[in-house]
């Protein structure tokens, strides 16, 4: 019983100093992890929209869109780019669905919705295949282009975007997350612009 006793409480110290020891590497590493975070957000921001002076990630629109299945509120935040206080435009994340699953893109727009540039965040497409969406020659030819002045599918189904050799699926998805995300700006435009 007297041993039971012993291991019981040595295991306790040591359950006691592991959890002390994250805790105290949690709270050194959690604001560098976050500044890293913030670096990488501003670098995208930059990317797709480098007409700007303010700091967008500090100043945002949050939409609510529609509902999941558990019935809460779909957020989608919008970043206000700026010159002084004028609109320069907008960043926002669109998710496609490629082959190999859900592909996050980063949508830059002027203030009329036409694209300022594209950038893939994240996907899990075939190297070689559907991972060539995420090459230059595919993500510049949306540079310039709104709802106005393109058919959103592939020239093969008779649109106006560029289809990737041995690949459908995933620029089929991004082709139709971007038309769909420059309709979502349209729907909510002035509540956009004029919330920042």
């Amino acid at each position: 019983m007297r041993e039971l006793f012993n291991l019981t409480v040595v295991l306790t110290i040591i359950c006691s100093l592991a959890a002390t020891a994250l805790a105290l590497v949690y709270n050194i590493t959690k604001d560098p992890i976050a500044y890293q975070q913030r670096l990488k957000k501003l670098k995208a921001i930059k990317a797709v929209q480098p007409n700007y002076d303010n700091e967008p990630d500090q100043d945002f629109v949050d939409i609510s869109l529609e509902k999941n299945a558990e019935g809460d509120a779909v957020l989608t935040r919008f970043y206000l780019t700026k010159k002084g206080t004028d609109p320069t435009g907008v960043v926002f994340v669109v998710t496609a669905i490629g082959y190999g699953g859900p592909i996050d893109l980063m949508l830059g727009l002027t203030p009329d919705g036409t694209i300022t540039g594209i950038q893939i965040l994240k996907h899990t497409e075939t190297p070689g295949l559907g991972a060539k969406i995420t090459e230059k020659k595919f993500l510049q030819q949306f540079t310039a282009k709104n709802a106005q002045n393109t058919t959103w599918t592939l020239k093969k189904d008779g649109g106006d975007i560029d289809q990737i050799s041995g690949a459908t699926i995933s620029p089929q998805g991004v082709v139709k997350a971007i038309s769909e995300g420059l309709i979502l700006f349209s729907d909510h435009h002035d509540e956009i612009l004029t919330a920042g």
